[in-house]
């Protein structure tokens, strides 16, 4: 008989001692210990071992013999089904960290080299990449619509599926939203709402790019839209980005002897370098889309946030023929973790894109959405931009005036004219990587400057984010930051 007392394991304190019981024995058979037509040991034998009480394990053999593990034999006992199909012993080979278990299948892995994203969830001093404070987020009214929508009698419709464009409810508060803020006169028919800006990029590579497309990029660039640009397929044409955005006659000259399926631009506070692309050059590339019909996904995540001035109204609202594909986030200026965004584009095209984000994620959370439809209406979106446009200017004028004050021989940056990041470039005597490893050992997160990197682009610089730190976590992170240099 076999050694069934150090086979089967149970958690002694556990309430599931059957399960437990049933699951030790499915094991046994699927691992090959135990094969078609093998004698189980009589529930008095069984029970004794494991110290259980004889009836649970009756019930346990009457589980088995339910689901088709095990059979009643009259007058011999409990066996392993005999029809079940023999299976070879699996030996346990133990795993080392300098050794992996051999693959059993075969797949195709596209992302050996993609840096996995940070989790900045950790109670931690942070300078992070350019994120809002959510202490600043109104959670406390967003949770109130959430609640009092799902009480309502017609609340649990949301509950059921629903359109795969999103709450049409939102759609509509987002098109009010956007005439008034950035003079974008649309549809809700035009607006689906992802979840984030992220959702939008990848919906509009697939649909937009095939194998060896080119598609016109930054030199400096957000660099998870380069991988989903390169997953498509898409060759990366590089443009020069200087203190005006993208060099739009660059382009003009590219265009005249390559085919460019797409331009994929940050026109307000271009990621990672914050500048802002003048009107000359967003109006100049809207006639070279007419002219070479090419699409345009303008990425504008954080338009909300603009200190020094208005912000330029975006591409997509001066647009008349129709090239801009554009992608924004609610969730940016919120809090990171509600993914909630939007994109914006022809319907044809918005269509297809929903038939697309139906086969990855059916729909989106139609309760937050219809709650967050409803912060919209109320007005509580604008008053918590309002309010926090205010306190993150303050943090970029103190942030800034300690840059320059304490750090004007190892760092170089412009004050930026929104967003909520300065790009600082660093000396090239400080080593980034020791840098973010040596200030972890006091207490405070930096990143190393690789995420902004790329084939072209290899700058000693970090985006260092100001707004989610609020006046004395910013003079705290950038004591220790300075200690550090």
């Amino acid at each position: 008989m076999l050694p069934y007392k150090s086979l089967i394991q149970l958690k002694r304190n556990s309430a599931i001692a059957l399960i437990q019981i049933c699951n030790n024995f499915i094991t046994l058979i699927t691992n090959g210990t135990l094969q078609p037509t093998g004698i189980l040991p009589s529930s008095r034998v069984l029970a004794d071992l494991i110290s259980v009480n004889r009836k649970t394990v009756k019930l346990a053999y009457e589980e088995l013999i339910s689901q088709g593990w095990a059979e009643s034999v009259d007058r011999k006992g409990i066996f392993v089904f005999s029809s079940l199909p023999v299976l070879p012993e699996i030996e346990s080979i133990p795993v080392t960290g300098d050794s992996e278990p051999k693959e059993s299948f075969l797949w195709t892995n596209h992302f050996q080299n993609t840096n996995r994203s940070e989790s900045y969830q950790k109670l931690i001093l942070t300078i992070d990449d350019g994120f809002p404070d959510v202490r600043l987020t109104p959670v406390d009214q967003l949770m109130r619509e959430y609640r009092s929508i799902s009480k309502r009698f017609y609340g649990k419709n949301f509950l059921k599926y629903g359109d795969s464009k999103g709450s049409e409810h939102l759609r509509t508060a987002l098109a009010f939203y956007l005439v008034n803020t950035r003079g974008l006169v649309v549809s809700p028919e035009n607006i689906l709402i992802t979840k984030g800006s992220q959702m939008g990029i990848y919906l509009s590579a697939q649909l937009l790019l095939q194998s060896s497309d080119n598609i016109a990029v930054g030199v400096s660039n957000y660099a998870s839209a380069d991988e989903i640009f390169k997953y498509s397929g898409a060759n990366l044409l590089r443009i020069p980005i200087d203190d005006r955005g993208m060099d739009v006659d660059h382009l003009e000259q590219m265009l005249e002897h390559k085919k460019i399926k797409a331009v994929y631009i940050i026109p307000h506070h271009h990621f990672p370098t914050t500048v802002t692309m003048s009107m000359e050059r967003r109006l100049k590339l809207l006639k070279l889309a007419r002219e070479y019909r090419f699409a345009i996904i303008e990425d504008d995540y954080d338009f909300d946030f603009h200190y020094n001035n208005k912000p330029y109204v975006p591409l997509a609202s001066i647009d008349h023929n129709h090239n801009v594909i554009y992608i924004g986030s609610i969730t940016k200026t919120f809090a990171p973790a509600l993914r909630i965004g939007f994109m914006i584009g022809p319907s044809a095209f918005v269509e297809a894109a929903s038939s697309l984000r139906q086969l990855i994620d059916r729909q989106g959370d139609s309760l937050l959405e219809e709650a967050f439809a409803s912060l919209f209406e109320n007005g509580e979106m604008e008053r918590h931009f309002r309010k926090s446009l205010k306190i993150y200017e303050k943090r970029r004028n103190l942030f800034c005036e300690i840059l320059q004050s304490n750090f004007s021989d190892v760092i170089a940056f412009k004050v930026p004219e929104g967003g909520l990041a300065v790009w600082a470039v660093f000396d090239d005597k400080v080593n980034l990587a020791q840098l973010s490893e040596n200030a972890s050992k006091q207490g405070l997160h930096i990143l190393d400057g690789s995420f902004y990197r790329n084939d072209v682009f290899s700058p000693n610089a970090l985006r260092m984010g100001f707004a989610s730190l609020n006046e004395s976590e910013i003079q705290q992170a950038l004591e220790v930051l300075r200690r550090n240099l």
